[in-house]
Formats: structure tokens, C-alpha cells, sequence
């Protein structure tokens, strides 16, 4: 259990600047859902997010993962000046073409005039870019605090800005407090731009956070060696493009959502309006990530430092079986409890709240397959990542083809959750073949399938009185949480009732 203390420690240390920014994010949908309560003023922001999901893959081109690989601990400022120096060449380039064709990019997405979208987004992704690799490199020197309150800064100057705009000035722009400061907010606050604060906000905080990052690029020296590129390149590329590939995979349903949509599918709202409904619970569902998203950070690292070790493929499996256990506690949390939860949004976006336990259980099943991928990021077979997501990328496009005139936003998510379950299957499968890990199939399997049993007793016991509702609901949780205690309570060092060496 010592690795899997190791990498909890280093997990909760890493989750804490993804934790706090997801809940804010979660409050955040609380004031834009209620801000604009009219789902289509969201429309264009929640489209632009979507790309930017895409462009990040292309703009870091697997070069994060690059650089644990060959980056060790004698040449690590080489390969971190080598590898710094062309994403910053790539950030310009990609920048730059985006500058060029912002008016035909905003106006073939639909909204005319809304060029400084664009040119914000663009140098948003050219500053994260960067700073990915400076990020990389203090997770490389275990330089975890610092990573963490670099990353905190980010959040909450993200979140102070949106108050700032959206809630302070605007709302004393509309004279419902403070009216004698309205000069002021007036100033700030032009509600010709409206949602675009959301886009600004995020702006500023990107060049702050490179700001920040100043200690990190004090010994960076410019360095274009080909020759001694070209390696780590050919290693990333596959990486490239399975990340791409997991993009599309990830986001197709609302790339495609409002082509496929038929008009008047949903009575009352527009495509515009559904695909805003959708994009805001989607947010919810990505709870999921907290736990994938800080795991990723604390393993990376460890695992490739023991990648030698000859109790490796032990230690991950290990590892493995206490990730998709929290991971199942939090898709039973989150979907048990979504009366509760489905309150932070605005009521015009209630209705799509039945796709959050699909969308959990499909982020589950990524974040499986993005830990058991380890196996061949590990023996230098990257290329089977990028088998593996192209497939669940054709999956997702034919299925989001066929499910979504017929079923809306819930196609979108049984489809993605298809896709990831036959990606993490495959994953497996091959793994085992190539690099064969110990799982505990057995006991993971149990604490699914138990899992889905609660959410859908619940999900059939229907209590409208939320002072009824949510105790029971917490109740249930609780109780699944004591069984996953009870089943490991070996593992975690609990007895009950009195061991028989006390007993006279």
C-alpha cells in the first residue's frame, strides 16, 4: 500500500488546484446559467470551448509527455530548453494563421463580428502552450507547492474577473445597487460585450500565469537542434494524434450537435438552445476529471521514474484498482445526489441533467483507459494510443450520427460512453498481451456493476420534496460508501469488533 500512499499524497497535493478550480467552475455555471438566463447567449462561448479542447492537443503536440520521457534528472534543463524553444516557434506560427482568418473562422461558426473572440482565444492557447512546459517541468522536480499555487492564481484571478464583470459592474450598470457608482462600472463594463467577459477573464489570467511562471524561464536558452529533436518528436507524434483523435472523441457530440440536431426536436428551444443546455450539464459531469486529471499529474512522473523496477506492473495495478475505486465513488456522489447538485443551474438549464450519470460513467471509462495506457507509454509503444482512440473516434462519429436525431442529448452521451468503454477494452486487452499488468478485475467489475444497482434505485424512487429527497439520497450514498469499506477493510487497515489476541 505504500505506493498507493505515495501517489494518494502526491494526488491530493496536484488535485488541489483541479479540485477547487472545478468546484469554482461549478459556481461559475451557477452565475452565467443565471446571468444569461436565455440559453442561446451562451451559444457562442460554449462552441469556441469546444475548439479550444482540440487546439490545446495540437498547440502542446504530446510534448508533455515527451519530456518525462527524455528529460532526466542530469539533462532536464537541455531537453527543457530544446523542447520550450519549438513550442514556442509552433504557438507563434498556429497564432498567427488564427489572427489571419479570424473573420472567416467567427463567421462560419455563426457569429458574425465577434472577431476579438478569436484573437483572445488565440493568444490564450499560444500563452498555455508554454506554460504546460514550464508546469512540466516543476512536476519533474516534485516542485509540487509551487505548481499548485501557480496554478490556484490562475483560478482565482479566472473567477475574480468573472465576478468582477459579470456580477459588480453589471449589475450596478443596471442600477440594482450602488447606483452612485455607476461611472465607475460603466468604465469596465460594456453590455455590447456581455458573455465575452468570460472569454477576457481567462485571457487576463493565461498572461498572468506566464507571468508567474518567470523563475522557470530564466535559464531558458533557445535551442533548435533537429537532430536531437527529431527522437522525441517521433516519440510524441502518436501521441498527437491519439490525443487529437480522444479530442474528437470527447467532443464530437457538440461539434456536431447543433448540424445534426433536427429543428424542433426539442419543443420550445432552438438548436442553439439545446446545445447551450447540454454544453452547461456537460460541466457538471466533468467532476469525473477532478480525480483523472490530478492522478495523471502524481503518476506520470512516479511511474516513469519506476518504469526499471522490476515491481512495476504490481505497484500500477495496485495503483489502478484505488483510481477506479474513487472514481466510482464520485459517479455514485454525483449521480445519486443530482437533485441537490442540479440546483447550481439556472432553471432554463434543468432539463438536461438526465445525461449526467452517462457522461460520468463515460469519463470513468477514460480515465481507466488513460491509467492502464501507461503500458505503452511505458515500453515505447505509443503507436497502439493512437489505434485505440482513432477507433473510439470513428465509433463516436457514426454513433453521434445515428443517435443524435433520434434521442438529442442523450445520444451524445450514450455514444461517447460506448466509445470509451471499447477504448478502455481494447487498452486492456492489448496490454496484457504486450505488457501484462495484474489487475483486479474482479473486484472492479463488483463495484460497477453495484454502483449502476444504487443509481438506478434511485433514479426509480422518485421524492419531488427536496427536504425528503436529499437525505435519502445521502443516505444511500453513504451506505455504498460503507460497503467499498467494509469489502477493503484489510487494505486499509481496519478491524472490526475486537481482535482475537485481546480476547482472554
Amino acid at each position: 500500500m505504500s505506493v498507493v500512499k505515495k501517489l494518494a499524497s502526491d494526488t491530493a497535493l496536484y488535485g488541489l488546484s483541479s479540485i477547487v478550480g472545478r468546484f469554482l467552475n461549478w459556481l461559475l455555471v451557477a452565475v452565467h446559467t443565471r446571468v444569461f438566463d436565455q440559453p442561446k447567449l451562451l451559444a457562442d462561448n460554449n462552441q469556441l470551448y469546444v475548439w479550444v479542447i482540440l487546439l490545446n492537443i495540437l498547440y502542446t503536440y504530446g510534448m508533455e509527455t515527451a519530456f518525462f520521457r527524455y528529460a532526466k534528472k542530469e539533462n532536464r534543463q537541455e531537453y527543457f530548453n530544446l523542447i520550450l524553444s519549438y513550442i514556442i516557434l509552433t504557438s507563434v506560427v498556429f497564432s498567427i494563421i488564427i489572427f489571419f482568418f479570424a473573420t472567416p473562422i467567427i463567421n462560419w461558426m455563426g457569429f458574425p463580428g465577434k472577431e476579438r473572440l478569436i484573437v483572445w482565444f488565440a493568444i490564450i492557447l499560444a500563452t498555455d502552450a508554454i506554460a504546460a512546459i514550464a508546469f512540466v517541468k516543476l512536476r519533474a522536480e516534485n516542485r509540487a507547492k509551487r505548481f499548485v499555487f501557480i496554478r490556484m492564481t490562475n483560478i482565482f484571478i479566472n473567477i475574480g474577473l468573472n465576478a468582477f464583470y459579470l456580477m459588480f459592474c453589471k449589475y450596478i450598470h443596471e442600477g440594482l445597487f450602488l447606483e452612485s457608482w455607476k461611472p465607475f462600472a460603466d468604465y469596465f463594463y460594456n453590455p455590447a460585450i456581455g458573455p465575452d467577459y468570460i472569454v477576457w477573464a481567462n485571457f487576463i489570467a493565461s498572461l498572468i500565469t506566464i507571468l508567474l511562471l518567470w523563475r522557470e524561464f530564466i535559464d531558458f536558452r533557445f535551442s533548435f537542434d533537429f537532430q536531437k529533436f527529431k527522437p522525441v518528436l517521433i516519440y510524441a507524434y502518436p501521441l498527437l494524434i491519439m490525443g487529437l483523435a480522444g479530442a474528437v472523441n470527447q467532443t464530437a457530440d457538440r461539434l456536431m450537435f447543433i448540424k445534426i440536431l433536427p429543428e424542433g426536436f426539442y419543443n420550445g428551444l432552438t438548436s442553439d438552445d439545446a446545445f447551450s443546455i447540454y454544453a452547461n450539464v456537460y460541466k457538471l459531469s466533468i467532476f469525473m476529471l477532478l480525480v483523472v486529471q490530478a492522478y495523471r499529474y502524481a503518476a506520470d512522473p512516479f511511474f516513469f521514474s519506476k518504469a526499471e523496477d522490476k515491481n512495476s506492473p504490481s505497484m500500477l495495478a495496485l495503483a489502478t484498482k484505488w483510481f477506479t475505486i474513487a472514481c466510482v465513488l464520485i459517479w455514485v456522489g454525483v449521480s445519486i445526489n443530482i437533485d441537490l447538485i442540479s440546483l447550481i443551474l439556472g432553471k432554463n438549464y434543468r432539463s438536461g441533467i438526465v445525461v449526467v450519470p452517462i457522461l460520468l460513467l463515460a469519463n470513468l471509462f477514460i480515465g481507466v483507459y488513460q491509467n492502464i495506457s501507461m503500458w505503452f507509454k511505458l515500453s515505447d509503444k505509443t503507436y497502439f494510443g493512437t489505434y485505440f482512440t482513432i477507433i473510439g473516434m470513428v465509433i463516436t462519429v457514426i454513433l453521434n450520427i445515428i443517435l443524435i436525431p433520434i434521442w438529442g442529448y442523450i445520444g451524445c452521451a450514450i455514444t461517447f460512453a460506448i466509445s470509451s468503454f471499447i477504448m478502455m477494452v481494447l487498452c486492456y486487452y492489448y496490454g496484457q498481451k504486450h505488457y501484462p499488468i495484474p489487475y483486479d478485475i474482479g473486484s472492479v467489475s463488483t463495484y460497477l456493476i453495484v454502483a449502476a444497482i444504487f443509481i438506478l434505485i434511485s433514479w426509480q424512487i422518485k421524492i419531488e420534496n427536496l427536504m425528503f429527497s436529499i437525505p435519502f439520497h445521502i443516505l444511500l450514498t453513504m451506505l455504498f460508501v460503507l460497503g467499498i469499506v467494509v469489502s477493503e477493510r484489510t487494505s486499509l487497515g481496519i478491524r472490526f469488533g475486537k481482535s482475537k489476541k485481546n480476547i482472554d
